[in-house]
């Protein structure tokens, strides 16, 4: 059996841009990537804390330092720029290694 852990978060970042006009997805500035441990393409939730709206999408690495967060496709009719959101990744463990597990998060 295993058990879906935290693995990491982003928590309350802002809305940089919405693109409906993009093949889904989420872009995230590439060092709050590498800080949370969260791959291009991931699977991530994005939880908006302003408005309530929770969406599953896939991550697309963005520019390194540009502190962007962009919700792309239909997910940019979930959201509004300025919004704050937390962005979850999630992982598969063993019991055992979910007592062991520490998730990373950030808050930039």
């Amino acid at each position: 059996m295993l058990l879906t852990v935290l693995k990491s978060k982003l928590h309350r970042v802002k809305v940089t841009d919405a693109n409906i006009n993009y093949v889904g997805s989420i872009t995230i500035d590439g060092n709050w990537m590498d800080a949370a441990g969260i791959i291009d393409g991931e699977q991530v939730h994005v939880v908006d804390v302003t408005n309530g709206a929770r969406l599953v999408t896939y991550v697309i690495r963005g520019e390194s330092g540009s502190k962007c967060v962009c919700l792309n496709g239909a997910a940019a009719r979930l959201v509004s720029i300025g919004d704050t959101v937390i962005i979850i990744a999630y992982a598969q463990v063993t019991p055992a290694e979910a007592k062991k597990f520490k998730p990373t998060v950030v808050i930039p």
